[in-house]
């Protein structure tokens, strides 16, 4: 059962999590000092400040949103800071390294391998200020799929076929996709084969892999 208590004063106050609590007894003796500290700073920072925790690990949460995180491994400690790709960085603390176990202030096995106090609740509150103002980290945009390769054994057969080359050549990334998965997943040579050949029959008649199950 999570027990979740409130502190500080009435006008402001935050919530401590239980979980929390026991995350950092069961953490290394290295990392615990580390835990304490960054979870006191926070809380300092933040009066109203939520806890809990998420995928295994304690989060701080700041007005319905995610501030900041903290993990212990059995080597090392990790900060990550939720809006850390849009902070400028002005005391290069963060690291290029934050989507990893390392987290955005690198590898923590010491308190002294934290940033000072007053650099940390600068770039906590650069944060906060953007969980604000509702800016969001824009979303990496996909690139193209890389174009399918059809596996040697095909392709010596495709050639020996003008039609069926033609067709697979002018075939979307995706029917293409769908002709080397088939082939390539048989459990035997001979179903290989078989279905190689079946392909460029197909193929040499216009025909995509699942073309039985078109709406006519």
């Amino acid at each position: 059962m999570t027990t979740k208590t409130t502190r500080g004063s009435s006008k402001n106050t935050g919530t401590y999590d239980s979980r929390i609590d026991a995350y950092i007894e069961k953490a290394a003796d290295f990392a615990q000092p580390v835990l304490t500290h960054f979870r006191a700073l926070v809380h300092k920072a933040f009066p109203e400040v939520t806890e809990t925790i998420k995928w295994g690990f304690p989060h701080f949460d700041y007005n319905g949103s995610i501030l900041c995180s903290i993990a212990a491994f059995k080597q090392h400690c990790a900060v990550n800071i939720w809006k850390a790709p849009l902070l400028a960085d002005p005391d290069k603390i963060l690291t290029p390294t934050g989507e990893t176990a390392m987290g955005h202030l690198g590898k923590i096995i010491s308190l002294n391998d934290l940033p000072k106090d007053k650099i940390l609740e600068k770039y906590l509150k650069e944060a906060a200020r953007l969980i604000d103002e509702g800016v969001k980290i824009p979303k990496k945009a996909k690139g193209p799929a890389p174009p399918a390769a059809a596996p040697d054994d095909l392709l010596a057969a495709l050639k020996k076929n003008k039609a069926a080359l033609q067709t697979f050549e002018a075939f979307s990334n995706s029917n293409k996709k769908e002709y080397i998965s088939w082939i390539t997943e048989a459990k035997t040579t001979a179903t290989r084969e078989s279905r190689i050949a079946t392909a460029v029959e197909w193929m040499a008649e216009g025909k995509i892999r699942n073309w039985k199950y078109l709406k006519k």
